[in-house]
């Protein structure tokens, strides 16, 4: 298991960069920085980073973790002000600390998605949507690369744990506790559903915040 942990944020425009690049941004911030991390052995090494759970583009979180492995004897409360100091506008390193439970034990992911509306929400909107996420059941297509066909169909009932939604003046809030892995949901599905299903519901513009990553308990993971 890696040795260390960085908590970070990504907001604002540093959202739309992809999971590799966000990679990539992490290795040289480690070297701006000052701060040596384990490296891979070969003829071609490379700073040992990983991201458990890649954030789809475009979407912005307050719950981010990168694992690696500092060498020496770091000042871990040190960490995490050198580190943002050395990356883009956006990202944010909130914390540094030793690694504690497995990946594997990350099973669920809060997300928080507004769902906008330029003449103001429709009238049983939230109704509407929060009928259709109690369903028994809720059937989808979605794209896969493992299937002949290049689609699959999954129900999303099963993979979403809890689900609240809240209407406003101009938007609707859904608080959706979801499937991390094995297989994970990711809330574009959520919201593809609703286009299809509740046309009459179908928003505007919509955004995504991942807010908390959780274990099987639905306790904050780290």
């Amino acid at each position: 298991m890696p040795r260390h942990r960085l908590a970070f944020s990504k907001a604002d425009t540093a959202k739309y960069i992809s999971h590799l690049d966000l990679m990539r941004t992490f290795q040289r911030a480690f070297l701006r920085s000052g701060l040596p991390i384990k490296h891979t052995e070969g003829f071609n090494p490379h700073a040992f980073v990983s991201i458990p759970l890649p954030l789809p583009v475009g979407h912005s979180s307050a719950c981010e973790v990168l694992e690696c492995e500092l060498l020496g004897n770091p000042d871990l409360a040190e960490v995490p002000g050198r580190m943002t100091a050395a990356l883009p506008a956006g990202i944010t390193v909130t914390r540094c600390y030793e690694g504690g439970r497995a990946v594997k034990q990350l099973q669920y992911v809060n997300y928080i998605v507004t769902l906008e509306y330029q003449a103001g929400a429709p009238f049983g909107a939230d109704t509407a949507i929060r009928d259709l996420l109690n369903r028994e059941s809720l059937t989808v297509v979605k794209r896969s690369k493992k299937a002949k066909s290049g689609q699959v169909e999954v129900d999303l009932i099963p993979l979403i744990a809890k689900v609240t939604v809240e209407e406003r003046r101009d938007c609707i809030i859904l608080d959706l506790v979801l499937r991390a892995q094995n297989p994970g949901l990711n809330p574009d599905l959520v919201v593809s559903a609703i286009r299809e299903r509740c046309p009459q519901a179908a928003p505007d513009y919509v955004c995504f915040h991942r807010r908390a990553v959780l274990d099987e308990q639905q306790q904050v993971w780290e």
